[in-house]
């Protein structure tokens, strides 16, 4: 889903849009209705910040429903407008799982959400028992929606929760341990 997000969203899409992003697609329901409850909201840092929907909206990616029942019982609704997701995503239960994991996931990246993006794609790309992970260079700097030098910038950031990165010049590979 961060690989797709990545190809679909504007290039200038801020941080907490695609975090925001990733939740509604992995909690869709089948109609592409989305039911984002206000703690989930606060775990994501965006509960009062209406930016990342304005983004997702203006990229027409999401539709946030009428004011009126927009916020039922503190629950925030929207509808997924971009069809593509749907073939993106595993089955329903799956996707929960993940959209569970990626917000737990996000929270260990601290408080920046550029660096709670960043933390996150490297965590979807790391080997669950080691922690050790591979991958292009310009691949996670797309899916965190950087610059190469601004991903490098990035990664010295997460020294709390990189035992260690470099790239390798040959490849173009990053490698990092979590």
């Amino acid at each position: 889903m961060l690989g797709y997000l990545a190809a679909a969203l504007p290039s200038h899409t801020g941080a907490e849009a695609r975090l925001l992003a990733v939740q509604c697609a992995l909690r869709m329901d089948s109609e592409g209705q989305v039911h984002l409850p206000a703690g989930l909201l606060r775990g994501l840092r965006l509960a009062r910040d209406p930016r990342p929907w304005n983004e997702l909206e203006q990229a027409r990616r999401i539709r946030r429903t009428s004011a009126a029942s927009a916020s039922i019982d503190g629950v925030t609704v929207a509808r997924i407008l971009d069809a593509t997701v749907f073939a993106q995503c595993p089955a329903r239960p799956d996707r929960r799982s993940a959209a569970d994991w990626a917000l737990r996931t996000a929270r260990a990246g601290a408080g920046d959400p550029s660096l709670r993006l960043a933390f996150l794609c490297l965590a979807a790309h790391a080997d669950s028992s080691t922690g050790r992970g591979c991958v292009e260079t310009d691949r996670i700097a797309h899916e965190c929606g950087l610059a190469l030098m601004a991903l490098v910038s990035m990664l010295d950031r997460l020294e709390t929760s990189l035992s260690s990165w470099s790239v390798t010049l040959a490849s173009g590979d990053l490698r990092w341990e979590m």
